[in-house]
């Protein structure tokens, strides 16, 4: 357990080191809010990867493999999808060069769609970075079970995250992600066979679960496939997170570049994690992470490495045969033990920086929108860069205790995913991509878009009880999109058309 602790030690100091070493380059605005706008290609990568694959991946989707097997893919693929669309969309949101999501919704469309805008990021983007708390605690609880509770991690965890947010702003996330990114994809590459191996190959794993698991719909049905695969891709489209790493890319052949080496990443990473949940779920089938499967990936950092239990028959001394079960150290040395012990250990540190990196890029991002879309915009449009530098990790500060008070309260990780992915499917990714793609999109439209997307999500669950059997089993997904693309596509055919004016930042004038 000492070495688990002095791998998140040591994690927890290179992430603190790297946070101070950029703060004295943080003199403005653009510093702390788009790294001045010179993020390489390399830095996007893993900023991009980190910022993407954290607790909705590590605990929802692994939740999901541990239960239903390979067929949890239909959630990752739909970021995979997504991916394939933003390389076309890269190059225009850094010829944009604007801050947030907002500052795009008013250039297009008007204010009223920037406020909206804001009210439907916050809302996304505090319950995103309140299941990262969720998944840091369980890591700290599951290392140090008898002085951290679950809870009292979430408290921990989120001191971390809002400490390395606050110091300096979007390099040191950033640089941050480029670490984090490198260990995790090579810790998880390397724990994937070994796992395998140490289980008996995959022969023994494949027999010991349901033929459904490795079966391409599972024991979901198509539509259950498609609330898992709409919300993540239609998240991914429109996400401020990854739009505001384009704005800070040096120029727009980066952002193109980081684009392609993302989605290689994920794809790989994605389906390392799957595969090691399902792994997980045919050594570890039962016991408290059959209760908790959320916490299969940090379970098997924890234990699956461990050499494996054997059990001996034996007579005892009053002739009564007896059975003994001991850890198969036999033929192993001290050393290939040791590096077991590290590659686990390793494995947990991986999963615990991934998290708080994921944590800081939702987190940072709608600081950005308080500060920029209404700071800026509308109380102190003359505020020097220091003031703005104080006021941006004031809100940090407070949308991180938000977020964790949100956290107290939150019981799936997979749900509580699912409900902030939908908001932003429905409310902001259609008027995103009209922004850039269709030029009949008008600012009533978009404003009416927004409201009934957030509203419709919002609101789901309190209206299932009065609805058919039929609708009230489902995700509120396909009822918030249909309803959001509705009110945009009718709206702009019967109001005017947008100016030449509002097209021309975005390459359609």
């Amino acid at each position: 357990m000492n070495l688990y602790a002095l791998v998140l030690g040591l994690i927890t100091l290179t992430l603190l080191a790297v946070s101070l070493g950029r703060l004295g380059k943080v003199k403005t605005k653009a510093d702390y809010l788009v790294a001045g706008r010179s993020l390489p290609a390399v830095v996007l990568v893993f900023t991009l990867l980190s910022s993407w694959i954290g607790s909705g991946s590590l605990l929802g989707g692994a939740e999901n493999a541990y239960r239903h097997g390979f067929s949890a893919l239909w959630q990752a693929g739909g970021g995979w999808a997504g991916l394939l669309l933003i390389y076309f969309i890269a190059p225009r949101a850094r010829k944009f060069a604007q801050y947030t999501i907002p500052d795009l919704l008013e250039t297009r469309y008007n204010q009223a769609a920037r406020v909206l805008g804001v009210i439907a990021i916050l809302l996304t983007y505090t319950a995103i970075t309140s299941y990262q708390f969720i998944g840091g605690g369980d890591i700290l609880h599951l290392i140090f079970p008898d002085v951290i509770s679950p809870i009292f991690g979430r408290y921990i965890l989120a001191a971390f995250v809002i400490l390395f947010t606050a110091i300096a702003g979007m390099a040191s996330v950033a640089y941050m992600d480029l670490f984090i990114g490198l260990l995790a994809t090579v810790t998880m590459c390397l724990a994937l066979p070994v796992l395998i191996h140490h289980g008996g190959g995959w022969h023994v794993i494949h027999a010991a679960l349901p033929a459904s698991h490795f079966q391409v719909f599972g024991d979901f049905s198509f539509i259950q496939c498609l609330e898992l695969f709409l919300p993540t891709c239609l998240l991914l489209l429109g996400n401020q997170s990854m739009y505001q790493k384009f704005f800070s890319a040096r120029s727009e052949k980066d952002a193109r570049n980081a684009v392609v080496g993302w989605i290689v990443g994920t794809v790989i990473l994605e389906s390392v994690i799957v595969a090691l949940a399902v792994t997980g779920s045919a050594l570890f089938p039962t016991g408290e992470v059959h209760d908790r499967p959320r916490e299969i990936l940090a379970y098997i950092g924890l234990h699956g490495f461990e050499p494996a239990p054997v059990t001996t028959i034996v007579l005892g001394s009053s002739g009564a045969v007896q059975s003994v079960t001991h850890l198969a150290t036999v033929g192993v040395s001290t050393q290939s033990l040791f590096l077991f012990q590290l590659l686990g250990a390793l494995l947990m540190g991986a999963i615990f920086a991934k998290i708080i990196s994921t944590a800081n890029n939702w987190l940072f991002s709608p600081a950005t929108n308080l500060v920029n879309d209404i700071f800026v915009r509308y109380l102190r449009p003359d505020a020097s860069n220091k003031q703005i530098l104080i006021v941006s990790r004031l809100m940090v500060v407070l949308l991180g205790l938000w977020s964790l008070f949100q956290s107290l309260g939150t019981e799936s990780v997979l749900k509580k995913a699912l409900y902030a992915y939908t908001i932003y499917s429905a409310a902001l990714t259609p008027v995103i991509l009209s922004a850039f793609f269709w030029r009949r999109a008008t600012a009533s439209a978009a404003v009416a878009s927004i409201a009934t997307g957030t509203i419709v999500t919002v609101c789901w669950d309190f209206l299932k009880p009065h609805l058919p059997a039929m609708l009230a089993e489902r995700d509120a997904i396909f009822p918030a999109l249909v309803a959001s693309l509705l009110c945009l596509a009718v709206v702009s055919l019967f109001t005017r058309p947008p100016s030449d004016r509002q097209l021309k930042p975005f390459g359609e004038a």
